[in-house]
């Protein structure tokens, strides 16, 4: 199979190869998926870059948790009613060295989801860590109807569907970016507000269009923007962190979150405990049935340019999911 991979980490032009690979085969439990588009991620550019001290799982990793296309092989107790499905494919990655920057992907049968009729093998690529984080960080605490929804980075992939579920779910949606695109990208994912998270006001007018503090906080940058959140949230208040990247180690003002009663809860995709999973899954599916999700896409690269691929994600700059094109 044509493939990308690394087998050392480092700068994705120094480090990306694409070349051929033997073909997997499914094991006991599992499904083969000749994939039709990939997505990328920052967490596939994280793991090639090393960042963070994080060390090579296998002498040679293809990256890639997200991807969609066709069943065309399948394990030992998978049902064959599962041959020639189409499907989303999520935590391909996970604790496993073969991801989905190649032609073909082996992945427990349950990280193979069924893709709705009607629904593209692209928008299938953009799901995976992104909506599934955001299903996690909106419901987390359970039910937002009646309540507002701060979505900090709201242009970001994860932000978008945070936004298109809290919406859905019958929240007021405030969220924060920078640049007039971003402002607008968050606004067409169905944001309510979006404020400049840079101006000094920022603070006085989340709280204004609030009515006095929101109750649930998706946040991207949790030490960053702790000013920011801690200011914001109110009382019995959650702020649901999934990346925390420039403050690593982030110091807590205590009190003033101690006095308010608020719940910080830290969230990842691939360490969701399984029920929070299969709810994530089917609510996102059936969403998907009906129409409700979007899914924008910022760049799609041929498997040749994946190097290109991950550089666009480092940058910050891409609004909405890059992908890489496998058909």
């Amino acid at each position: 199979m044509r493939a990308a991979w690394y087998e050392r980490v480092g700068a994705a032009e120094d480090v990306l190869v694409v070349g051929e690979l033997p073909d997997p085969e499914p094991g006991i439990g599992e499904v083969r998926v000749r994939l039709h588009a990939t997505g990328v991620n920052p967490a596939d550019v994280k793991r090639r870059a090393g960042a963070g001290g994080r060390a090579m799982i296998d002498p040679r990793v293809v990256p890639g948790d997200d991807g969609a296309g066709v069943i065309d092989r399948i394990g030992p107790r998978v049902p064959a009613s599962r041959l020639g499905s189409r499907v989303w494919v999520h935590c391909a990655n996970q604790g496993r060295p073969y991801g989905t920057s190649a032609e073909y992907v082996v992945v427990p049968a349950e990280r193979a989801v069924p893709l709705p009729d009607g629904t593209s093998f692209e928008a299938g690529a953009c799901l995976g860590v992104p909506a599934l984080t955001a299903h996690r960080a909106v419901f987390v605490d359970g039910p937002v109807a009646g309540k507002t929804v701060l979505v900090t980075g709201g242009a970001g992939a994860v932000a978008h569907y945070a936004i298109e579920l809290a919406k859905h779910g019958g929240a007021t949606v405030l969220a924060t970016a920078s640049t007039p695109e971003k402002q607008k990208a968050a606004l067409a994912a169905g944001a309510d507000h979006v404020v400049d998270y840079r101006s000094d006001d920022a603070a006085a007018e989340i709280l204004a269009l609030s009515r006095g503090g929101v109750q649930r906080v998706v946040d991207v940058a949790f030490g960053a923007n702790l000013p920011l959140t801690s200011a914001v949230i109110a009382t019995n208040g959650t702020i649901v962190a999934y990346g925390s990247d420039a403050v690593t180690e982030p110091a807590l003002p205590f009190y003033p979150l101690m006095r308010r009663n608020v719940t910080i809860r830290a969230v990842q995709v691939f360490t969701m405990p399984a029920p929070a999973m299969r709810a994530g899954t089917e609510h996102v599916n059936r969403l998907l049935a009906d129409g409700v999700l979007t899914h924008p896409i910022a760049a799609r690269f041929p498997l040749a340019e994946v190097a290109a691929a991950h550089r666009l994600v480092e940058s910050g700059d891409a609004v909405g999911k890059v992908l890489i094109a496998q058909r």
